[in-house]
């Protein structure tokens, strides 16, 4: 199963959280804060699946990307954060994983220049740490590469006192979280 946190902070943005309830794993984490004109913004996923355009009731769009296209996601585990880009069909020797310290940011870059992609670690931002080159791999397998990037010690000592925290809480609704049926 899994259990649905929702944050709300002082600034007015808020943050959901899902984790799974056997292994304490994030499965996907959001964040929305209020727009311009005091509504509520549309949710930004940090971690876990992209919401796909197609499930919008009544999306404006009608022009959707192609569904060839790379499609940048975070997928954490319990020791790592990890990103998968899937639909990219090179050979490993094609692609360089780098830290670019002074942006704070890792670059993904192949060397027949067909893909690009810079991305920020937001969990190293909040605790202030920096970027480890060492703690950053790669693989790729599948037409999906798969970076790597071990949590330092602050992080995961976090973590664990977060999940502490987490099994005091009581949930919402204290039943099996099934709807009843009459």
């Amino acid at each position: 199963g899994k259990r649905k946190i929702h944050y709300l902070f002082e600034d007015g943005k808020e943050m959901a959280e899902e984790y799974d309830i056997k292994t304490g794993q994030l499965i996907s984490r959001k964040w929305r804060e209020k727009n311009t004109l005091g509504g509520t913004g549309k949710w930004q996923v940090e971690v876990g699946e992209p919401t796909s355009p197609l499930l919008g009731a009544l999306e404006s769009e009608l022009i959707t990307e192609s569904s060839s296209n790379p499609v940048f996601m975070r997928k954490d585990t319990l020791s790592s954060f990890q990103w998968r880009i899937r639909n990219l069909p090179y050979p490993k020797e094609v692609y360089s994983v780098s830290v670019e310290e002074e942006q704070r940011c890792c670059v993904i870059r192949t060397t027949n220049k067909k893909y690009y992609k810079k991305f920020s670690i937001p969990d190293l931002d909040r605790y202030h740490l920096p970027l480890d080159a060492a703690a950053l791999s790669f693989t790729h397998a599948n037409n999906t590469l798969i970076i790597t990037y071990q949590k330092p010690k602050e992080i995961l000592a976090a973590e664990e006192q977060l999940q502490k925290e987490l099994k005091k809480i009581k949930a919402a609704n204290s039943g099996d979280g099934d709807c009843k049926t009459q």
